[in-house]
């Protein structure tokens, strides 16, 4: 195992003893990660205790159809950005029976990016049931690979985050 694979590893481990631990389940809704944080959580022995389910909506439809996303969000936000991740993390809670959802959209790259929102942007919402909506937005250096990992990373790492307050 790779030390970057080992680190996300021991993180999905954290996530899981953390959401098992406050009796939560975990709901993905994943763009630019493409699954990456769905696999993460299910190479971990023991995590159907506490991963419901897992949503990839690459597309601008996909986000709508699934997960109810507002298409007015995307056309006056950008599919990329806080109220489109925000909406996500709503729809995954929505369409789930967990109490913990988080929410990635991002521009992984090379190609994608304006001037405004380069390759390597990428949103994050983490929502609790009973709690208010946490964002985040990162701007990651690297190839396509690893801006997703960077990613995949600090989903975990909020998730974790939310189960402690």
């Amino acid at each position: 195992m790779s030390d970057e694979s080992e680190y996300l590893y021991v993180l999905a481990r954290d996530v899981g003893a953390a959401l098992e631990q406050a009796g939560l389940k975990l709901v993905t809704a994943e763009s630019c990660t493409g699954g990456w944080v769905a696999e993460c959580v299910t190479d971990i022995p023991g995590s159907s205790n506490w991963y419901d389910r897992g949503f990839v909506t690459y597309s601008n439809e996909a986000k709508c159809e699934v997960l109810d996303v507002d298409p007015n969000l995307i056309e006056t936000h950008g599919a990329v950005s806080e109220a489109v991740v925000r909406a996500l993390a709503a729809g995954a809670l929505q369409h789930s029976r967990a109490e913990v959802a988080v929410a990635v959209s991002g521009i992984a790259g090379p190609s994608g990016g304006t001037a405004g929102k380069p390759a390597g942007t990428v949103w994050f919402a983490w929502q609790r049931l009973g709690q208010a909506c946490r964002v985040r937005l990162e701007r990651f250096a690297g190839d396509r690979k690893e801006v997703r990992r960077q990613a995949v990373a600090v989903a975990l790492q909020g998730v974790l985050d939310v189960c402690k307050k």
